[in-house]
């Protein structure tokens, strides 16, 4: 009876155990990890500006995902216009399901450029950035009061050269005193220093190719301005978000960093452009 009794026991306890592993498979997220409420949201991806690197959304990301988006920050080459827009459409197509692309400076224009002909992108947000027309170049875009247009090259840039290059062409680093005074004027002393040391070059190649698409024109837009921006000028992004027919956010004060030193503003944007699409 004793042997009869344990076989019970253990029968009763493999039974238990079976339920319990039942229960969790089936509350685990599928898909790749997700959980069901990120599947029924668009995947945001986030591409940076010239001097900064994916690490300057690091605040939009943490609060996206606490949000529960699915997000990610990619990489964008900084060296011609054409191909960096190729290569943030090979990531794009990557993903399944719906889409919202937000650019930041430069990386506007890379959006600009990348969305045309992706279906799943749904929503573009820019944010303190350009959004040129077919045929301009980002050059063009920063504004005449604007730093960029005002300043010689001498004093705004180091030029470096740098592996198979084209004629002419150079990597620009900005200089420390317009980085920090000017470029990220919102952001803690220290912090901008920073980022003024650990900043990416951007090509005079990335900056002066023309745009070969404007998928604002189709796709629809959210714009980001922040009022205190001396790279790209508040009256210059203005005009941009009126051609597009963007939804504007003027942002009062901050700087070009504004995703910098306060990313719930820019992020409380990039959810709106999300919320729209279904």
């Amino acid at each position: 009876m004793a042997s009869t009794a344990r076989r019970r026991n253990l029968s009763t306890t493999l039974t238990a155990v079976a339920i319990a592993l039942t229960g969790t498979l089936s509350a685990a997220p599928a898909s790749g990890g997700q959980t069901a409420e990120q599947r029924t949201k668009p995947t945001i991806v986030l591409v940076h500006g010239a001097w900064a690197d994916a690490s300057s959304w690091n605040g939009e990301v943490s609060l996206l995902r606490r949000a529960g988006y699915t997000v990610r920050a990619i990489g964008n080459p900084l060296e011609n216009l054409t191909t960096d827009a190729q290569t943030v459409q090979d990531f794009l197509k990557t993903i399944k399901g719906p889409i919202v692309l937000a650019g930041h400076s430069y990386g506007g224009s890379v959006i600009t450029n990348a969305a045309q002909g992706v279906g799943n992108v749904k929503a573009l947000v820019y944010v303190d950035a350009a959004a040129p027309a077919v045929g301009e170049t980002t050059a063009r875009l920063s504004g005449p009061t604007s730093v960029l247009t005002k300043g010689s090259p001498a004093d705004l840039y180091d030029a470096v050269p740098y592996a198979n290059a084209p004629s002419k062409a150079s990597a620009l680093y900005l200089k420390q005193d317009v980085f920090v005074t000017k470029f990220a004027s919102s952001v803690r002393h220290d912090q901008a220093l920073g980022l003024w040391a650990t900043q990416r070059a951007a090509t005079t190649v990335a900056f002066n190719t023309p745009s070969k698409y404007a998928a604002w024109k189709t796709i629809p837009s959210w714009y980001f301005i922040s009022t205190g921006d001396q790279i790209i000028t508040p009256d210059s992004e203005k005009a941009m978000a009126r051609r597009a027919g963007s939804k504007v956010t003027l942002y009062k004060g901050g700087s070009h960093l504004t995703l910098v030193s306060d990313p719930a503003a820019v992020t409380k944007v990039i959810q709106s452009a999300a919320a729209s699409v279904h």
